[in-house]
C-alpha cells in the first residue's frame, strides 16, 4: 500500500502542551481516554485490553479512564497519583497532555505538569460546581501563567445536560477567576462518558453554541503566548564536528527561549559581554533566516569568542539584569523541608549556580490564597515566596515577562535531587 505520510508537514506541525486537572472522580481520565478514543489515537490492541478489562469488572460499558492510569495503585484505586504523559495528534495539531492528580497532596505533581503547558483542562462536576481543588488549580494554573484556561463543565448527563446548570458553574467561576491573572478563560459543557462535546458535538446541548474540546484544542492560537520582544537564547552546546568538509565550523546549539534571532542580528554573549554578527542559523534540514521560539537551532558568529554552556545570546539593547539576589515563588518538591543554609544547586536554561534560601518571607494558602506571613515552616507541596542567593550572576527575567529563562529548580547536592521548582519574581 502506498504511503501517503509527510514526514516534512508532521515535524513541522504546531505542538501544543496542556495539562488537566480536576478533583477525584470529576471523570479527568475519562476524558482523555474519551479524547484519544474519539480522535483514533489508541491502538486496538489497547482498545481490546480495556474491553477485556471493563468486561471482567462487570461494566456495560468500556472504561476509557483505563487508558490513562497507567499505574497498577492507580487501576485498583480508580485514581490518578502521578503525571502520566500522553501524546497524540490530529491532522491539524500535535499535543502532550500532562494528567495530574487532584488531591492537595499531589500539588507538585501539578506544578510540574503544568510547567511547560499552553494551556490547562480544569475539570468541574456539573453537579458540585466550583469546589475547593477547582480553586486551587484555578490558582496554579494562574501562578504559572498558563496562557489559556478551558473549563470543562463534565457530567452534564447527570443534570439533564440542563443549560441553568451549566450557567450557574460559569458564573461561580467567573467571579472566583475576576480575582486572578487568568488570561483566556473558556467554558464547555460536556459528558466525557457518553462523548458528548469531546470530539463530537452534543444532540442534547443544542443551545451550547461553542465548538467542541477537539475543535478548541486544535483551534486555540498559541503562537502569540511566547515572548518574541525579548531576545535570549541560552547556549546547549558547542559544536566542533573536526571533520574536512566542516573543519572551521564552529556553532551554539541550544532552544530560542525568547524573541527573533535574523542573520546579520548583532548579538552580546552573557556573561562574558563580548558582541558579535550572526552569520548563520541552522538546522538539521537547512539554513534558516530567523529563528523564533520555541525552535531549536545552531548559531554561528562572525567571530570567534569564546562561548560555552551556561551562556545566553542576547540583544545589546536589551540585556537581563545578572543578579545574585533573586526574589522567587517556590513550590516545594521534596519530602525533606528546606534546612537552614543548606546549599542548593539552582539550575535555570542551561547555567548551574550554587545557592541558599536566605529568607522565606511567607506561605501562601492556595485554598485562600491567603498570605501566611507567621508560618514559614516549608512542607513538601507548600508555595512560598523567597529570597535565594547564588555564587554567581543569573541572567533571568521576570516569569510573567518569560516562561523559560524567569523559571529554575533547586537541586540537593548531596542526594541530587530536585528539591524545588521557582518562579523569578
Amino acid at each position: 500500500m502506498e504511503n501517503n505520510f509527510d514526514t516534512n508537514s508532521y515535524l513541522n506541525m504546531e505542538l501544543l502542551r496542556f495539562t488537566t486537572a480536576g478533583s477525584v472522580d470529576d471523570g479527568k481520565s475519562t476524558l482523555i481516554g474519551r479524547l484519544l478514543y474519539d480522535s483514533k489515537s489508541i491502538f486496538e490492541d489497547q482498545v481490546a485490553q480495556i474491553e477485556a478489562t471493563s468486561t471482567k469488572r462487570g461494566l456495560d460499558h468500556v472504561d476509557l479512564s483505563l487508558f490513562t492510569d497507567g499505574l497498577k495503585d492507580e487501576r485498583e484505586q480508580g485514581i490518578t497519583i502521578d503525571v502520566a504523559y500522553r501524546y497524540f495528534a490530529t491532522p491539524k495539531r500535535k499535543f502532550i497532555i500532562a494528567d495530574t492528580p487532584g488531591h492537595v497532596q499531589y500539588t507538585r505533581n501539578m506544578v510540574t505538569g503544568a510547567s511547560t503547558a499552553n494551556l490547562a483542562l480544569i475539570l468541574v462536576d456539573a453537579r458540585k460546581g466550583v469546589i475547593e481543588q477547582t480553586k486551587r488549580h484555578t490558582f496554579i494554573a494562574s501562578l504559572l501563567q498558563i496562557p489559556h484556561v478551558f473549563v470543562c463543565i463534565n457530567k452534564m448527563d447527570l443534570v439533564d445536560y440542563s443549560q441553568e446548570a451549566y450557567d450557574r458553574v460559569v458564573k461561580e467561576y467567573t467571579d472566583f477567576a475576576a480575582k486572578l491573572n487568568v488570561q483566556d478563560v473558556r467554558f464547555i459543557p460536556m459528558s466525557a462518558l457518553h462523548g458528548d462535546n469531546v470530539v463530537t458535538r452534543s444532540e442534547h446541548m443544542t443551545w451550547y453554541e461553542g465548538g467542541t474540546l477537539l475543535h478548541n484544542l486544535e483551534t486555540v492560537h498559541i503562537s502569540a503566548d511566547y515572548n518574541l520582544r525579548d531576545c535570549r537564547f541560552p547556549v546547549q552546546t558547542v559544536i566542533r564536528p573536526h571533520t574536512d568538509e566542516y573543519h572551521d565550523f564552529r556553532g551554539y546549539a541550544g532552544r530560542v527561549a525568547g524573541g527573533i534571532f535574523k542573520k546579520g542580528d548583532k548579538v552580546v554573549a552573557l556573561p562574558s559581554g563580548l558582541e558579535s554578527t550572526i552569520s548563520g542559523i541552522h538546522t538539521l534540514t537547512g539554513e534558516l533566516d530567523e529563528a523564533f521560539p520555541p525552535m531549536s537551532v545552531t548559531i554561528t558568529l562572525e567571530d570567534d569568542i569564546d562561548i560555552s554552556r551556561g551562556d545566553m545570546l542576547v540583544r545589546s539593547e536589551n540585556r537581563p539584569d545578572g543578579q545574585q539576589d533573586l526574589d522567587v515563588m517556590l513550590c516545594w518538591l521534596n519530602a525533606t523541608p528546606p534546612r537552614p543554609r543548606a546549599k542548593y544547586v539552582l539550575k535555570q536554561t542551561t547555567t548551574d549556580a550554587r545557592a541558599m534560601i536566605t529568607e522565606i518571607q511567607y506561605k501562601m494558602d492556595i485554598n485562600t490564597l491567603h498570605r501566611l506571613e507567621d508560618d514559614k515552616d516549608i512542607k513538601m507541596n507548600d508555595i512560598a515566596r523567597v529570597k535565594i542567593r547564588s555564587t554567581k550572576p543569573i541572567f533571568a527575567d521576570e516569569y510573567n515577562q518569560n516562561r523559560v529563562t524567569g523559571s529554575l529548580i533547586l537541586v540537593d547536592e548531596a542526594t541530587n535531587e530536585t528539591v524545588a521548582a521557582g518562579m523569578v519574581r
